[in-house]
């Protein structure tokens, strides 16, 4: 259990509070590239509590500006787009990207008022269909060498979805490797070979065990946490009865993203980001070390799933989530279908709008969420005394040599787990098309 002061410290996102403070010191996720591929490119952004307006210009080049006017709070979002800018229709005052009013037409002629208007605007840069901003004060930092930045467009694919509950209790459930065995339980088995088993069997293909199997046979693991210049490294152990161990490792990248494995051929890195205190989006980059992805396919299977122009899940709380008693006793333990992302959804919304972490009491496997929140509320110190120098990713280490992360499913033949998951990954990353750096 936490004080109600410190849930609050942790939780809330808006200007001035302390975990918003630190978020914005990090390229946060805006929009994804598809949002703008329309005729007219304006959308609106709440990101970290703030109303937005991106938009892109006749040049190509992007703009993120305060959504309302500083005239009389007009909203930009319908702005004229025009003049490499937005002109406000209420009485034509026009910004550039920079957030600057560049012409007020509607004044005395030869007035110079605008030089002295300016709304909000953040740096924004694009990359691989996401389009990050810099909300942070001092010089925007560099992206770190990670797969996700580093892999070609061809072969990463980004979307997004909508979750109703604080960026925190979303973020917590990608750190906690026990979870798996309950809540994504399934009490019929599949084919190894398909679906959501393909992912953990061994180099050779031929491990008979189904996941499935595995995490309901095997509900205890043991879980190691280690300290990295991104953030946290947590590696999931589930000794076997034959001897072999099941070895899963994912991370925690500072301060809201975690990458974990998909496949032997794909990781996901996903960011958790705030839109305000009680909403967040999910945003992921499948990143292939395989064959391109198919981007048009990948993108039609969500798009089943999410509504536009929100990405709001189409299973909800409203109608409970699909949950379904019957398939709850014969099928799977949620008894709310085979998507595992729903599984989760639910989870962290019905913790409420902002987990009360008051009433919280966390056990021995909760080691990673325990670890996570002493490091963000380190890096809430630093940056309520201005070290914004001494954030993780910020103190000292050069982005260009944080590559991986390491993100990987294997099962060891004996207690050597760290060579067989090593030599695993240098696998995958040994015949990648575009990377073989280990």
């Amino acid at each position: 259990m936490i004080s109600q002061e410190l849930n609050d410290s942790l939780t809330r996102v808006g200007p001035g509070t302390d975990a918003g403070r630190v978020l914005r010191q990090y390229w946060q996720p805006a929009a994804l590239s598809d949002e703008l591929m329309v005729p007219r490119p304006v959308v609106p952004v709440t990101l970290l509590g703030e109303r937005l307006v991106l938009f892109r210009d006749e040049t190509g080049a992007l703009g993120l500006i305060g959504r309302h006017c500083p005239h009389r709070g007009a909203d930009m979002c319908f702005g004229r787009l025009e003049d490499n800018g937005l002109r406000c229709p209420f009485h034509g005052w026009h910004f550039d990207r920079s957030g600057q009013c560049i012409e007020q037409p509607g004044e005395p002629e030869g007035g110079r008022m605008h030089e002295n208007i300016r709304t909000t605007s953040y740096p924004v840069v694009e990359k691989n269909g996401i389009i990050w901003a810099y909300m942070g004060q001092g010089t925007p930092p560099a992206f770190p060498n990670f797969d996700c930045f580093r892999a070609p467009d061809t072969h990463v694919f980004a979307f997004k979805g909508l979750w109703e509950c604080n960026w925190l209790q979303a973020m917590e459930v990608g750190i906690d490797p026990a979870h798996a065995s309950f809540l994504h339980r399934f009490l019929e088995d599949e084919d190894p070979a398909d679906s959501y088993g393909k992912q953990f069997r061994d180099k050779a293909g031929n491990t008979n065990i189904p996941m499935t199997k595995l995490l309901r046979d095997y509900p205890r693991p043991e879980i190691l946490v280690d300290d990295t210049d991104y953030g946290l490294k947590l590696t999931a152990l589930r000794r076997m009865d034959d001897g072999r161990t099941h070895v899963r490792v994912t991370n925690q990248i500072f301060p809201e993203t975690i990458c974990i494995p998909m496949s032997r051929e794909m990781t996901i890195t996903q960011w958790h980001v705030p839109i305000d205190d009680t909403h967040c989006y999910w945003y992921s980059m499948f990143t292939s070390f395989g064959k391109p992805v198919d981007k048009a396919v990948m993108r039609e299977q969500r798009l089943k799933e999410h509504r536009l122009p929100d990405y709001a899940p189409l299973k909800n709380a409203r109608n409970n989530y699909g949950y379904n008693p019957e398939e709850q006793k014969r099928e799977t333990y949620t008894g709310m279908g085979l998507d595992i992302n729903v599984h989760d959804q639910w989870a962290v919304e019905s913790m409420g709008a902002i987990q009360d972490r008051t009433q919280e009491h966390l056990g021995k496997t909760d080691i990673g969420i325990i670890r996570y929140r002493r490091m963000l509320r380190a890096a809430i110190e630093n940056a309520r005394a201005g070290k914004f120098d001494a954030l993780p990713m910020c103190n000292g280490v050069d982005p260009a040599t944080l590559y991986g992360p390491l993100s990987n499913d294997a099962i060891a033949a004996d207690e050597n787990w760290e060579s067989a998951n090593a030599t695993t990954d240098a696998e995958r990353r040994a015949s990648c098309p575009w990377d073989a750096k280990v």
